[in-house]
């Protein structure tokens, strides 16, 4: 009952417009609401004794910001990074972060038709972050709740570096 109640919550948000990216070989949906702005990726300031899927953190004007590898956080084999490889600025939780992805693709607006609950993956992929599904054409999109896995307990560490 729970997933159904999230995908109401979704199709009833302000906005269905997501930002899409891709990840390996899946393509992934968030909210564009949470998007600030779409760079390159460049070259980052590691934090000592942090985990992996934190690169570091960049200056954006003025702004400390920590950068996140989703690629790493889902455990997405080897990565790469080269001029294709993209980093979405995020205002989360009033802190503004990054995550790298490998590409940005589109922006999508999904009808509540086009959003389904996401299904059990078992134990190979932590589904929590996930809120559904959204079919547009032949596409499949993962559609992630950024700000909750952006706020999770394991990126408490995210929040010191932020603070």
């Amino acid at each position: 009952m729970g997933k159904m109640e999230n995908i109401g919550a979704i199709a009833e948000a302000s906005t269905n417009e997501f930002l899409t990216f891709t990840l390996g070989e899946e393509e992934y949906g968030i909210d564009i609401l949470r998007v600030k702005e779409i760079r390159g990726y460049d070259a980052v300031t590691r934090i000592a004794n942090s985990p992996a899927f934190i690169k570091g953190v960049i200056n954006l004007r003025g702004t400390i910001v920590p950068i996140v590898d989703l690629r790493i956080k889902f455990n997405l084999g080897n990565v790469t990074y080269d001029q294709l490889t993209v980093v979405i600025i995020l205002n989360v939780a009033n802190r503004v972060m990054g995550v790298v992805v490998d590409s940005v693709s589109d922006v999508l607006t999904l009808t509540a038709a086009q959003m389904k609950p996401a299904p059990e993956f078992g134990g190979a992929m932590d589904t929590q972050y996930i809120t559904g599904l959204g079919s547009v054409d032949d596409r499949m999109l993962i559609l992630v709740d950024i700000e909750k896995l952006m706020t999770g307990a394991e990126m408490a560490l995210v929040e010191t570096a932020a603070a």
